[in-house]
């Protein structure tokens, strides 16, 4: 199956989307309908963490997803540019950057927990920083055949 992307603007509605559209693809891959509720669970958790660093950092652009089932694997990635957009608006305010850990970060307390939510509904959870800002890879097995 061949990869599908999307991006949308940072609202909170727009994460129902995100999540109708990764359970509609992980079913396409042959998900095992006992999973569709974590995907759906996780990967609305990871917009939702996006959309919130976005808001506070470059709300307009866009949240990007990607969605692939190849290989036995149906795997999500979810990435946010907030790194950057905290960056340029700090150098246009003249004052310095949030850092990791501090409130409203990446590092801040409920996003970590949000982290812990996803690692435990994921099969495999792979969080990086990346130059401009954070993604997070999902992934559940899937049927090795694509209907």
């Amino acid at each position: 199956m061949a990869t599908v992307e999307m991006s949308f603007t940072p609202l909170p509605a727009h994460v129902r989307t995100a999540r109708l559209v990764a359970t509609a693809v992980a079913r396409r891959s042959g998900v095992n309908e006992a999973l569709l509720d974590e995907v759906r669970l996780a990967v609305g958790e990871a917009c939702s963490r996006a959309v919130e660093a976005h808001r506070l950092h470059c709300p307009q652009e866009p949240v990007r997803v990607a969605l692939t089932g190849a290989g036995g694997r149906f795997e999500v990635v979810v990435s946010d540019c907030a790194e950057a957009g905290a960056a340029k608006m700090a150098a246009q305010d003249g004052i310095p950057a949030e850092q990791p850990g501090q409130a409203g970060g990446h590092g801040s307390a409920p996003q970590e927990l949000g982290l812990a939510v996803i690692a435990g509904l994921a099969d495999d959870v792979e969080v990086a920083r990346t130059g401009s800002g954070l993604s997070i890879r999902m992934s559940w097995p899937s049927a090795a055949a694509v209907r």
